[in-house]
This record gives structure tokens, sequence and C-alpha cells, in this order.
């Protein structure tokens, strides 16, 4: 008898899984439950089209780290072994070997692939949250929000990349992203970026200002590779 598949709540309860789509989340769990003894599915694209989801929806799965794409089109579940223990008397290795020789498992049971880690490779969650960034600023700069102390809240690179999906934004996430760590993540007089979404909108108006100066430029990066999955 086939052994069910179960999802653990620390994945499929944390901040980063539940703030996605309805389609997005619908899209892992049937994803899962698909899936090989090892976390494969052959046919992701075929399964997003069943149940009515987007390409998008996808995109974001692997941009908040629950998948890992390879470039035959198979995917993996990133927390595969965390969700399920398939007893070894029922346990079928995946086809995809080549794929899975590509990975390694790290402290928390959960699939990385060996290109992410360098010699002093560390463990960190999947469910990555944005952290906090020094700007030597204090408590008494109470119009700052995100202020914690003499940190403020910066985005990381998959939620500003997922943010301009979901808006088709005109927007290079990895530009904006460098832009803003390089200076800081402040604008203006030297003031923190109190609502970085706001900013992604504001290079979009700026974008929309410069085509109508120059309209032999392109600035519809929609087909930018957002963190290596832009050619799904």
């Amino acid at each position: 008898m086939a052994e069910r598949r179960m999802f653990a709540k620390t994945i499929i309860d944390s901040d980063a899984f539940l703030d996605m789509s309805a389609t997005a989340r619908l899209l892992y769990y049937d994803l899962g439950m698909r899936a090989d003894d090892d976390g494969f599915v052959n046919s992701p694209k075929k399964i997003l089209r069943m149940i009515g989801a987007s390409e998008d929806d996808l995109r974001i799965l692997i941009l908040r780290k629950f998948i890992i794409p390879f470039e035959n089109g198979v995917i993996v579940i990133r927390h595969w072994k965390i969700h399920n223990y398939i007893r070894k008397d029922t346990y079928n290795e995946t086809y995809f070997k080549e794929q899975k020789a590509l990975l390694f498992l790290d402290k928390s049971g959960t699939y990385r692939l060996l290109s992410e880690c360098q010699e002093n490779c560390v463990d960190e969650p999947s469910t990555e949250r944005p952290r906090a960034v020094d700007t030597g600023k204090d408590r008494s700069d109470k119009d700052s929000i995100g202020y914690v102390g003499r940190t403020h809240i910066r985005p990381t690179l998959e939620e500003i990349a997922e943010y301009c999906i979901q808006r088709k934004s005109s927007v290079d996430p990895q530009h904006f992203f460098d832009y803003y760590e390089a200076n800081g993540w402040v604008q203006g007089k030297g003031k923190p970026i109190k609502d970085w979404k706001a900013a992604v909108r504001t290079w979009e108006s700026n974008d929309r200002k410069r085509m109508v100066l120059h309209p032999n430029i392109r600035t519809d990066n929609r087909h930018y590779d957002y963190a290596g999955v832009g050619s799904l």
C-alpha cells in the first residue's frame, strides 16, 4: 500500500508559506501529493495547468525556496525529508538520479544544491524573512516605520522579485536590490526607506517617464532572470 504524503506544520504554517497566494499554496500541495519517494516531480507545468495555477505561482514557489528547479524541467520539493519519512522496505529511489546527485541534505533535513554551499556553508532557514540592517539610527527616529532599536527591516532579493512578478513590473529586481544594498537602504537625504514596495512603484513610474522621453529604449524587464527562474 502506498504511503500517505504528509506536510510538516513547521513549513506550511510559516509566514513565508502563508504569505503566498492561494493558488501557489495549492500548487505546492499538489506537487507534494504527486512527488516520488525522493520528492521529485517530473511534470510540474502539467500539474499547474490541471489545477488552474499559473507559471507565476511556480516561480513564487522557487523564489520562496519551497522547490528547486532543474534544467530538464524536473523540480524537487526542498523540504521533502522534513515532510515525509519513507520506510526502507517501501522506498523506491527516484528516476532522476543525476539531479539527485546535485543535492545534499543540510542538518535540518532540507535539500540544497551543492552549488549553493561553499567551504564555509552554514545552515539557514529556507523560509527566510527580511533581515535587519544597521543604519546607525536610534529609537528617536519615530517616523521610520520598520525600525527595531538601531535597525530597520529590508527585503530579500527573492521578495523583491516576487513583488515584481506579481505586478508584471518593468523594474529589474537585481538592479533595485543592488542599488539600495550599496547605499544602505536609504533614499533622499539619507532617510531610511519606509516602504520598499512604494520604492519599486516609484521606479516603475520613472521607467514610464523615460519611455515617453525615449520611446526607443526598452524598459520592460519581465523577461529578466528573476533569481534564476525567469526562463521557466
